[in-house]
């Protein structure tokens, strides 16, 4: 059960990565000498960083790339994972691009750590749904506790988080 829950957390720090365009994180899910096929792509995982950064930067305000369940075949210091996952990007252009696929990784406990040591990428699925406005986007000072950044400026790398807002209604949540 150990095994699997760090092996969880390293597949959570490529996603958490990129969307927050912290290449120290993303790279820690990789072993220096890992693998990657995604779309068009397939080399090392800093050089994977280097093509899809870039891509992401141009294209897209905000992305979120959501994994969901997870096989994980545990065999010694190897370990097999399918990881299903949802991409929503939010475009420039104030469009959506959401896809869908699957991770597959081979993934390798060395001295303490599980790591990828290979992935592919399959993409199974893609739409572009009509946009709608952003919810409570006009309420006022959202800006000083909702808005999403990629780097450290982002509200989860506050610590400790302080909810830096005022209450609408004093004396009840805000």
């Amino acid at each position: 059960m150990l095994d699997k829950h760090e092996i969880r957390e390293c597949l959570e720090r490529f996603s958490r990565g990129m969307d927050r365009f912290d290449r120290a994180v993303y790279l820690s899910a990789f072993w220096d000498d890992a693998e990657m096929a995604a779309g068009p792509f397939v080399g090392s995982a800093a050089d994977c960083w280097d093509w899809a950064v870039p891509m992401h930067e141009a294209g897209q305000i905000v992305t979120h790339h959501a994994l969901l369940q997870s096989n994980i075949d545990l065999d010694g210091d190897t370990a097999h994972a399918e990881t299903y996952y949802q991409f929503v990007g939010r475009n420039r252009d104030e469009s959506l691009w959401i896809a869908g696929g699957r991770y597959v990784d081979r993934l390798e406990r060395r001295g303490d750590a599980w790591k990828i040591a290979l992935r592919t990428n399959l993409i199974e699925w893609g739409c572009l749904p009509p946009p709608m406005p952003i919810p409570f986007a006009d309420v006022p000072d959202i800006a000083l506790n909702g808005v999403s950044a990629r780097d450290p400026g982002d509200p989860s790398y506050h610590r400790p988080l302080v909810n830096r807002r005022q209450s609408a209604n004093p004396g009840k949540p805000s």
